[in-house]
């Protein structure tokens, strides 16, 4: 059974993240991810959804699942690879994809969300932001690169080095998401956006949209397996495992 639920608005097409509690990215969900945007593209789809729970649309990766692999590298590689490639494979969408957050989005499920063309994000104390070095974890340039695509280089380099997770009002202000409104309408104003593009030529539409992408598209690109071998090396470094530890402890896994 897929870990990710398609709900059909007409030619618009919602990929429901379905992984309880949290939507926690492992490999398993992010391969089922990558499956169901091909088949909604492949299927006739016009343009894509993308939700997640409730309260958390996605908590980003599975940590307790990447620590238990241990020094398994090269099952710890694939797994960050499975990742990655869900990106690559939202930012290279060919129809135009929007992120409905009805909850907080950190880290992982914050780069899925920065792929998207737009994010509409809930109303009230919901966070948002790439907090990897909050959790002893580098940010890899292709990764900044999302955030400084929409909020600015400066703007950015604040967030990102602080590992800063804003609320939904100031992910407003910053750029990081493009509208507000209640927790259970953001599906509903995701599919309105995408369908006024429809209501577009949907040629010229389409080839501007990929211009304008391009450098979005070469920039996850360029993080070749050569760069992901240099992020695992720092996963095994001796302040993230303990950064890490920490975290575990906070889960109340250990």
């Amino acid at each position: 059974m897929s870990l990710v639920e398609r709900i059909s608005h007409g030619p618009i097409v919602e990929l429901k993240l379905a992984r309880a509690p949290v939507n926690a990215l492992n490999p398993e969900l992010c391969g089922d991810l990558r499956a169901a945007l091909k088949a909604a593209v492949d299927g006739g789809a016009h343009g894509i959804v993308l939700s997640g729970g409730p309260k958390v649309f996605s908590a980003g990766l599975d940590v307790p699942f990447l620590l238990s692999l241990g020094e398994d590298r090269d099952t710890l590689f694939a797994a960050w690879s499975e990742f990655f490639n869900a990106a690559r494979d939202l930012a290279e969408c060919p129809v135009p994809i929007a992120a409905a957050l009805a909850g907080h989005a950190p880290a992982g499920g914050c780069v899925l969300a920065l792929c998207c063309d737009f994010r509409v994000m809930a109303r009230g104390p919901f966070r948002m932001g790439l907090n990897e070095t909050q959790v002893g974890l580098a940010v890899p340039e292709a990764i900044q690169y999302l955030l400084r695509r929409v909020v600015g280089p400066h703007k950015a380099e604040r967030l990102i080095v602080a590992g800063a997770m804003p609320e939904a009002q100031q992910c407003l202000e910053l750029g990081m998401v493009d509208a507000l409104t209640d927790a259970g309408e953001v599906v509903t104003l995701a599919v309105n956006w995408a369908n006024e593009l429809l209501a577009l030529a949907q040629g010229p539409m389409l080839a501007t949209r990929k211009l304008a992408r391009a450098e979005l598209v070469a920039a996850l690109e360029a993080f070749d397996d050569a760069q992901l071998e240099i992020f695992i090396e720092g996963w095994y470094s001796a302040d993230t495992q303990a950064a890490l530890d920490l975290v575990m402890q906070k889960l109340g896994k250990k």
